[in-house]
């Protein structure tokens, strides 16, 4: 038995061992991933810097239609100019799950060389180009370029009705105007400007000979190099003031500050009444009977039913906790500036692969607590919690963006090396964290035994069941994030910016506070009704938030938004569901913490016999 034991403690000192210089080179790649993310686009390890007459790199991006933000093609889809021998940009991999796709475009624009109508091309469409060409104007495809890492935009064509006769023009614009601004031996500012009198009619099914031409002005400017990207942070791309109402944000973060001072003022009188009575020796059995909580001692510990994937659920929810908040560490320090290119998708992959192991560690161990058997079963069905539905959705996303020929559709190079992380971090990571879990031999603490045969809970009001809580539980985190959300949307699903990430922070904190109070006053109602069943009570009214945003994105979707189409449509109620389905694991993780908290501290304040 000694030598068990003592191999035992061995495996345990090796694993915590092998823990700590894990923690270490996590946050060595970690540290990896923030510089690689800093620095985004200049991973081409361009200084940026030109003499006159130096070629400097244009990149074409993609196409599409400007209401439709996943809907996006490769540039030489249309038939544009082209290059003799283009070749393809070699990309990171959160600029292939951005969707982009950049290739060498046809213009040449040398540093500080000025031209004037200067032919890019002459070709002749044909009726099955101008048929396409004609689509993409009545859909307003607008094109996105890269210039020395700076983005920029244009339409390709306008709808011109007439009124008065009810006819409609389509116009395909020829010549393209870019205006570009240098300090000393730097790029600073591009902006593209298309005439709508220097355009052809394509309106009707024939052949149709273009000349497409461009020009170029260079203006000297005192703008310095490191402000160069400020423009993309005060204005959208189109462009389109992304205006954030500060006043609104405020007024709604303090009242439900007040909201929530209120009942908890209200709870802590109720708590102090509570303990008044229950302290005193001579109270009779009639007195506890009559408020409750305490009557219930018996069973207010006892564990609930599912407890592998409550725990599961407990895990999966902490590790997306620890995500949400490095990512807004690394948004804080500045790394997703405006348009550094896959930034935040590099972010999100690495970062959740490296934080599996919390997952692990917190499901097993937690597991292990609620006195289960099957960790490993345990242990799986936490890895495949989230990932499983994410996995799904993508699977039929990038099916539908294949059928579509669209950017947004992973080659089968980058879906074997998300396939390669998941089984060389993420898995392994899951699996020490649990193994690490499994040795930690942590108990329960509850502060009062458990009785063996559970107290049968009296009939209750409509409005006391698990429904109607959860759309009480949701509806005051909502409110304190709704304005934000509309911001957040027009960012992802539009062509807005939002960059103030300190505001949001601040808004994620009071929606984790929020959410945490709600689900303990909840709690504490569930228990003066002699309710002992509020374990799944506690995370599903600290998750009903999750809901209340999947709402919300039907709303948006209708009234907010002119995004259409299957594919559009696919992409967006596809992923905000599985963001809904996060939210609803955090938050009800969340809720459930706080609500633990607050029962083991109100039982252990009292004599529990």
């Amino acid at each position: 038995m000694k030598e068990v034991k003592i191999s035992e403690l061995l495996i345990g000192l090796l694993l915590s061992r092998c823990l700590r210089e894990m923690t270490r080179v996590g946050l060595g790649v970690l540290a990896v991933v923030v510089l690689a993310c800093a620095l985004g686009a200049r991973a081409d390890g361009s200084d940026h810097k030109y003499k006159e007459g130096d070629h400097v790199p244009l990149y074409a991006n993609k196409v599409g239609p400007f209401h439709n933000p996943s809907e996006t093609y490769r540039y030489y889809d249309l038939p544009f100019c082209a290059p003799e021998h283009p070749k393809d940009k070699r990309e990171a991999l959160g600029e292939v799950l951005n969707g982009d796709r950049l290739v060498d475009a046809p213009y040449e624009l040398n540093f500080k060389e000025d031209k004037n109508s200067k032919i890019l091309c002459e070709k002749t469409l044909t009726k099955e180009q101008v048929a396409k060409l004609r689509d993409a104007v009545a859909k307003d495809y607008y094109f996105q370029m890269y210039y020395d890492d700076l983005p920029l935009w244009g339409f390709l064509g306008k709808l011109d009705k007439d009124k008065e006769q009810g006819d409609a023009k389509y116009l395909l614009f020829k010549h393209i105007h870019f205006d570009i601004m240098y300090n000393n031996d730097r790029v600073i500012e591009i902006n593209v400007q298309t005439d709508p009198n220097v355009a052809v009619d394509i309106t009707e099914d024939k052949e149709i000979p273009v000349e497409f031409s461009y020009s170029v002005t260079w203006k000297k400017t005192d703008i310095p190099f490191e402000k160069r990207m400020e423009k993309y942070s005060k204005s959208s791309s189109m462009p389109q003031h992304l205006e954030i109402h500060w006043f609104s944000i405020i007024n709604s973060c303090v009242t439900v500050l007040l909201l929530t001072g209120f009942l908890a003022t209200i709870l802590m009188r109720v708590l102090k009444n509570d303990f008044i009575k229950y302290s005193h020796e001579d109270e009779s059995l009639e007195d506890q009977e009559e408020t409750g909580w305490k009557y219930i001692h018996g069973d207010v510990f006892r564990f609930p039913q599912q407890k592998s994937l409550f725990a599961a659920i407990i895990g999966s929810g902490t590790q997306l906790l620890a995500l949400a908040i490095f990512i807004f560490l690394l948004a804080i320090v500045g790394v997703f500036y405006p348009y550094n290119r896959g930034a935040l998708f590099t972010a999100l992959v690495v970062i959740y692969a490296l934080t599996s192991g919390i997952a692990g560690y917190t499901a097993t161990s937690f597991y292990l607590q609620l006195e289960g058997t099957n960790w490993v079963r345990n242990l799986i069905l936490t890895g495949c919690l989230f990932c499983g539905p994410l996995f799904l959705t993508f699977s039929f996303l990038n099916t539908v963006a294949i059928a579509y020929s669209a950017t947004a559709a992973l080659p089968f190079g980058t879906i074997i090396v998300i396939i390669l992380i998941w089984a060389l971090v993420t898995s392994p990571l899951l699996v020490l964290g649990g193994i690490a879990g499994k040795n930690s031999n942590t108990e329960f603490q509850a502060p009062c035994r458990t009785t063996k045969y559970p107290r049968e809970i009296p009939q209750l009001p409509w409005y006391r069941s698990t429904i109607p809580q959860m759309a009480m539980a949701g509806f005051l985190p909502f409110s304190a994030i709704y304005i934000e959300l509309y911001y957040i949307f027009a960012s992802i699903w539009g062509h807005k910016i939002y960059t103030i990430y300190s505001i949001l922070f601040i808004v994620f904190i009071i929606l984790i506070i929020v959410t945490a109070f709600v689900t303990v006053a909840l709690t504490y109602f569930q228990l003066a009704v002699e309710d002992h069943e509020w374990w799944w009570r506690s995370v599903l009214c600290g998750g009903s938030t999750g809901i209340f945003i999947f709402f919300y994105c039907i709303y948006y979707y209708h009234a907010r938004s002119d995004m259409s189409g299957f594919m559009q449509t696919s992409f967006f109620f596809g992923y905000m569901t599985c963001v809904c389905y996060g939210f609803f694991l955090m938050l009800g993780t969340v809720g459930f913490r706080a609500s633990l908290l607050f029962v083991r501290h109100i039982y252990r304040s009292i004599k529990c016999e």
